[in-house]
């Protein structure tokens, strides 16, 4: 769910922020300055309170370049289309928990297989030593092939190993893996390279999204292959992802170049809804995330969550 105790809320951003100041060589004298700087937005909540927390993604509407160096009072976040009061907020390199999805059924045989391997391992090269990844072969199951680790070195040697098999349970697999992310901590997200058919999974589409609506990760699918299937479009608009679509080798880098690039910077918003979860339980309450003033730009997060 994308509600966090306060608590918590906290510990994302002291962690978040001790690995951009470790990565920067600034050390812990300069965390120490960075939580007192956080602190007196969060401290006028007692704790229990629950914050709804969006990671937004801002980028040029024309040229779809990213916007960096936008502060908390430039953005307006609308729940049920009211407006809320932004009560936390960071902006930066968060640490990244990647699960990397590949379909081996015998469906993407071929070309598609190995474009998808060629893909996987791109993405895992644009990782930093710190993140940590999954592989996961999508076929009848969800089968992993490299558990959650920042050996990427390994994870691109098990997905080198892949060969054609099985069925196809895509549907039945893309929740399997968000289900293995419930409760890691950083910020989550989930590729997954296929061709988009499903053909055996028990799940239908409709609970694919749901179960996306229900999770914290950014959904990313990559359709190998001639059409993107819309359940792909919708999985990253309701997580506040980007699908992308792949016909040959020449896509690659500059595809798993915008997924990085938007991997690495985004904005962490966090607000107290202004009716309590209780009001009405278990109720979809939709998040609009907006940058006050500017139709130039385009924010892309989650579209809403559960109310508990």
């Amino acid at each position: 769910m994308p509600r966090l105790p306060i608590d918590s809320f906290r510990a994302r951003l002291y962690h978040a922020a001790a690995a951009i100041l470790c990565l920067a060589g600034l050390g812990w004298p300069a965390l120490k300055k960075v939580e007192a700087f956080q602190q007196p937005p969060l401290a006028q909540f007692s704790t229990g309170v629950q914050l709804v927390e969006v990671y937004a993604t801002v980028t040029d509407a024309k040229g779809g370049g990213l916007v960096t160096g936008l502060k908390r009072e430039d953005f307006e976040v609308e729940e049920d289309g009211e407006t809320q009061e932004i009560s936390a907020f960071a902006a930066g390199e968060f640490p990244l928990t990647v699960v990397l999805g590949i379909d081996r059924s015998w469906s993407m045989a071929g070309e598609p297989l190995r474009l998808a391997k060629a893909a996987a391992q791109a993405f895992l090269q644009q990782l930093k030593p710190t993140d940590r990844s999954m592989a996961v072969a999508i076929g009848s199951d969800a089968e992993v092939i490299a558990p959650l680790s920042n050996d990427h070195a390994q994870q691109r040697h098990a997905i080198e190993g892949l060969d054609p098999w099985s069925t196809t349970s895509l549907h039945d697999a893309i929740i399997s893996i968000l289900d293995r992310l419930e409760g890691e901590p950083g910020r989550l997200a989930v590729v997954v390279f296929s061709d988009g058919v499903d053909r055996y999974s028990v799940a239908p589409a409709s609970r694919v999204v749901e179960r996306a609506r229900q999770s914290q990760a950014l959904i990313y699918p990559i359709t190998i292959g001639r059409d993107r299937p819309p359940l792909a479009a919708e999985l990253a608009v309701v997580s506040g992802g980007h699908s992308f679509l792949i016909r040959d080798a020449r896509a690659l880098d500059e595809t798993f170049s915008t997924i990085a690039r938007e991997l690495r910077y985004q904005y962490l918003l966090g607000y107290t809804p202004m009716r309590p979860a209780q009001s009405d339980a278990r109720r979809w309450r939709s998040i609009r995330v907006s940058v006050k003033g500017r139709t130039d730009l385009r924010v892309r997060a989650r579209d809403g969550y559960t109310a508990e």
